[in-house]
Parts: structure tokens; C-alpha cells; sequence
């Protein structure tokens, strides 16, 4: 009776097993590609985060507070105490440097009050800028100041450069980093541009300075329109480096040489036999590889091996392509947690999840996977992915 029971039980148990994983099998299987999918496509605000991150406000911490009063909003300032020095500047950078992974930045103020003398000054300066002088003043800042219209590049004196400007005007200052220029604006017009000096290299704070009583000036880091077109300016900028390029020639051989030595490295077998056979009759012959410092031929019968392992991981073959791997490139999967043995296991793991094989996936997880957690190789280059699989299995081993 309790041997029968037992049984009875067991088979029960047994039958539970394989159809807890056939439900499993669906369900993980689906959990994990859907996993997949959101690691290797990232959110149009994740993207956003990716990127550099722009000024906002002025930072009221680094400042020079003795001679000026930041408004709430940190977008306003102004001059409060009594100008008897010239270093009785009031300076202020703002929260971020200027972001510099494109083609220019800009920023703008409006002088809302001029005060006493107009010392008003609007410029670029680094982070350890000397917070009691104008920018332009010392090394590393440049300055548009609005008393003289003068421009301060850190060289004791000021260039004659533009304008003065007062009360009421708006004035803007930039970074054209691909001509490696600054240029400023005055009510929504170039007042024009000069070199940056070579050796301010880093990161630039824009920066404000007032040195006048009752000078009060409010800056605008994008929040609303600026008075100068500064998409417009962009554009144009764009194209003059696109006519730059343009007006580069290179020989008929060498743009052929790059385009071929491009198509032989990544392996494109057809385009590359496609490329030579319309090039004869125009270009040349000329031996490409001998200028590379390798054989030819030895390549372009790599490229028939490559194709052969890419057609098999297409295929979802991954042991023959690890097969074909240790024979032809040992080298290669040598270090059993090298990052290519690590993208070969996860795409056998996808390959069983696909099929339905989800014990073998799971064993396969298991004494294949699990030794790359905490490897540096596989690690810094593919953390989402390794990440999706570790939670995957983490799930399974429940």
C-alpha cells in the first residue's frame, strides 16, 4: 500500500516535473527573449541619459557671493555690494561645463540692468577659474566684456572685437568645437569669432560676471528661445564641414584600396568579388595587400572559412562553429572566457530556449554561463547581456 502510494506519488511527482517545464518552457522561454529585446534596445529617455549632460542653472556654491545675490531660480544674478577693486568681481559658472561630445554649444544672457558702469562680462572659463576676476582676465577664460566691447583672452588686454552692450540687450556666447572657435552674439546677430587658444583643453564653464552696482543680467542655458538662430548657425556650420570634406581628392587607387581593405577585414566575400569585378575596367590593378604588410591570398581564403562559421551561426549550429573554430582559429576560443566564447554559449542558450529544449538550456546555463559572472572579459563590453542572463537563470534555478 505505502509502496504503491510511493509510486503512485512519484509518477505523480515525475509527471508534475515535465509538465511544470513545459509551462516553464513557454513561459521562461518567452520572459527570457522579451529580456533580450529591452537590453538591446534602449529607451528614447535612456538615450537622453547617455548623453552629456548640459547647464541648466548657475552654481551657487562656486561663486563669488560676497558681490552678488543669485536669484532662486538660479537663472538671475546681480551685483549688490559697492565696486572699489578690480577684483571685486562678481563671478558665476554655471552647474555644468559646457558639453562638448558636438558641434558647437551656446548660451545667452539678457542685461536687464546695466547698473553704475556696465562691466558686465560673458564668457568661458575652467573649473579652477579664479572666482574674483573677470573672464578673459586670467589664463584659461575668455571674455566678451560690455563696458568696452573688448574680448579678453587671459593675455593682460583686451582685442577690439565688437559692440558695447547695456541695458536691454541680449548677448550669447559659444563653442563652435568643429572650427575650435568661440563666437558671441548680440541681439540675435554674430558679433563674431576667435581661435581658441590651444591650451584651453577640458572641460569650459560658461560664465557671468558683474562689477557694478545694481548691474543685474538673467541667462537663458536653452530653457526658452534664444534671440539668436542658433539652429540656423548649426546648419550652416554643418554644411561648411561637408564642403570641406568634399573638397578632398583622393586617387582613384587609394579610396579603391580603403573600400577593398574595408570589405576583406569584415569578411563580405559577395560585395568584395562584386566591388572587384566592377573596378576592373576603372581602376587600376594594384596589390593592395603587399602595401598592408599581409597575403592576399591567405585572406581571401580566410574568407571562405569565415563565411562558412558566420553560415553556421546563422544556422544556430554553435558546436559545429566552435568546432570549426578550434580547428581553423584555435587561437580564438583558447581562453574559454574570452568575450567570443562568451557571445557563442549565450547564442547556444538562446538557440536551445528557441527550439523548446529548456532543460538542456538550463544544464547548458549551468557549467557554461555561470563562470562568466564577475569575468572582467565578459563583463565591461556586454553587461546588459550578461545581466539578462543571469537574471534568466536565476529564475530557472529556483
Amino acid at each position: 500500500m505505502n509502496s504503491s502510494n510511493s509510486n503512485s506519488n512519484n509518477g505523480q511527482s515525475n509527471s508534475g516535473k515535465s509538465s511544470n517545464f513545459d509551462n516553464l518552457n513557454q513561459d521562461l522561454g518567452l520572459h527570457f527573449l522579451e529580456l533580450a529585446r529591452i537590453g538591446s534596445s534602449k529607451t528614447p529617455v535612456e538615450m537622453e541619459e547617455d548623453e552629456e549632460e548640459a547647464p541648466k542653472e548657475l552654481n551657487t556654491i562656486n561663486s563669488s557671493g560676497g558681490f552678488l545675490v543669485v536669484a532662486p531660480d538660479k537663472l538671475s544674478v546681480k551685483y549688490t555690494s559697492v565696486s572699489l577693486h578690480g577684483h571685486d568681481v562678481g563671478v558665476v559658472q554655471a552647474d555644468k561645463p559646457a558639453p562638448m561630445r558636438r558641434l558647437l554649444y551656446y548660451f545667452e544672457i539678457y542685461v536687464k540692468d546695466a547698473g553704475a558702469k556696465g562691466q558686465i562680462a560673458i564668457g568661458f572659463t575652467n573649473e579652477g577659474f579664479k572666482m574674483r576676476r573677470q573672464p578673459g582676465w586670467e589664463v584659461n577664460s575668455c571674455g566678451y566684456h560690455g563696458d568696452d566691447g573688448l574680448l579678453y583672452r587671459g593675455q593682460g588686454k583686451g582685442d577690439a572685437f565688437g559692440p558695447t552692450y547695456t541695458t536691454g540687450d541680449t548677448v550669447g556666447g559659444g563653442i563652435n568645437y568643429a572650427s575650435q572657435e568661440f563666437f558671441f552674439t548680440k541681439n540675435g546677430a554674430i558679433v563674431g569669432t576667435v581661435s581658441k587658444e590651444k591650451e584651453m583643453k577640458g572641460h569650459l564653464f560658461p560664465t557671468i560676471a558683474v562689477h557694478s552696482q545694481n548691474e543685474e543680467v538673467h541667462v537663458n542655458f536653452g530653457q526658452k528661445k534664444f534671440a539668436f538662430d542658433v539652429k540656423e548657425y548649426e546648419a550652416q556650420e554643418r554644411l561648411k564641414q561637408q564642403m570641406t570634406i568634399e573638397k578632398i581628392s583622393l586617387p582613384p587607387n587609394i579610396s579603391y584600396g580603403l573600400v577593398r581593405s574595408y570589405l576583406l577585414h569584415y569578411g563580405y566575400e559577395d560585395t568584395l568579388n562584386s566591388f572587384d569585378l566592377a573596378s576592373k575596367s576603372t581602376i587600376p590593378p594594384i596589390c593592395i595587400a603587399q602595401e598592408n604588410g599581409f597575403d592576399e591570398q591567405d585572406v581571401v581564403y580566410a574568407l571562405n572559412q569565415r563565411k562558412t562559421i558566420r553560415q553556421l551561426i546563422r544556422n544556430g549550429e554553435i558546436d559545429a562553429a566552435m568546432n570549426k573554430l578550434r580547428d581553423w582559429y584555435p587561437q580564438i576560443v583558447q581562453d574559454d572566457k574570452s568575450v567570443a566564447c562568451f557571445l557563442l554559449h549565450c547564442q547556444k542558450f538562446i538557440e536551445l530556449i528557441r527550439v523548446g529544449a529548456l532543460e538542456e538550456a538550463v544544464k547548458h546555463g549551468r557549467i557554461e554561463l555561470y563562470k562568466f559572472f564577475g569575468s572582467a572579459e565578459a563583463d565591461d563590453p556586454f553587461d546588459d547581456l550578461v545581466q539578462v542572463v543571469r537574471e534568466f537563470l536565476s529564475l530557472t534555478f529556483q
